[in-house]
């Protein structure tokens, strides 16, 4: 297996983009790759885009943002988008993806998957390569009940404290989310557990990438 630094272009910090159809899809899919990157990166710069979310759970995404992420330059995006209608308001999704396009050139882009079985992510997994032509896209996995865990090919190591320091980010940060049968540390480690056996880590979050330019 191949290993690849992570790396900005140029001598500007490394800029990423971290995209979710509803609050906490980021930090469950990516939470643990944000928390290395925010650990490696000094002067990290993370944008954090929201399309769906009422109040409180707008307020749980904000907090959520800050705490996976310190120390970096973060920036929040937060919209009222109706939550499990998105394929609806394709028009209102494809409008706030290019406004941040035309803001931000960041050199990842943590997405959903096209592949999705949930109709909010695979529809701004869908538009982002629309919008997004010269940055690395790595569409994430979210775990559920339809059961669509694919195959990945791009997989970031964890190490054991940040793999538990991400769960234990998630229940503090989504309270309203703790009476969920399949919320908890045991869903979210093992995943990552799974995923780390796939390439020789202990840990990992694994993500898929259509399109690498290789140099």
């Amino acid at each position: 297996m191949l290993s690849l630094p992570l790396r900005p272009a140029g001598d500007a910090p490394l800029s990423v983009l971290a995209l979710g159809a509803h609050p906490d899809d980021i930090e469950i899919a990516a939470g643990g790759t944000l928390l290395h990157l925010a650990q490696c990166h000094a002067g990290l710069r993370v944008r954090y885009v929201v399309l769906t979310g009422a109040p409180e759970r707008q307020a749980e995404a904000r907090a959520a943002a800050r705490a996976f992420t310190p120390g970096a330059d973060l920036t929040i995006d937060l919209h009222d988008l109706p939550d499990g209608r998105l394929p609806a308001a394709y028009g209102e999704v494809k409008e706030v993806l290019e406004g941040v396009a035309r803001s931000v050139r960041p050199d990842v882009i943590l997405a959903p998957s096209p592949a999705d079985a949930h109709q909010d992510h695979r529809t701004v997994g869908a538009l982002v390569p629309t919008a997004f032509r010269d940055s690395i896209i790595l569409s994430y996995e979210v775990p559920k009940w339809d059961g669509d865990m694919a195959r990945p090919n791009i997989y970031i190591p964890l190490t054991d404290d940040i793999a538990r320091r991400k769960c234990e980010l998630l229940d503090k940060s989504y309270p309203s989310q703790r009476g969920r049968d399949w919320w908890g540390k045991e869903t979210f480690l093992a995943l990552a557990r799974l995923r780390g056996v796939e390439c020789r880590s202990r840990y990992a979050e694994a993500f898929s990438c259509t399109k690498l330019v290789l140099l």
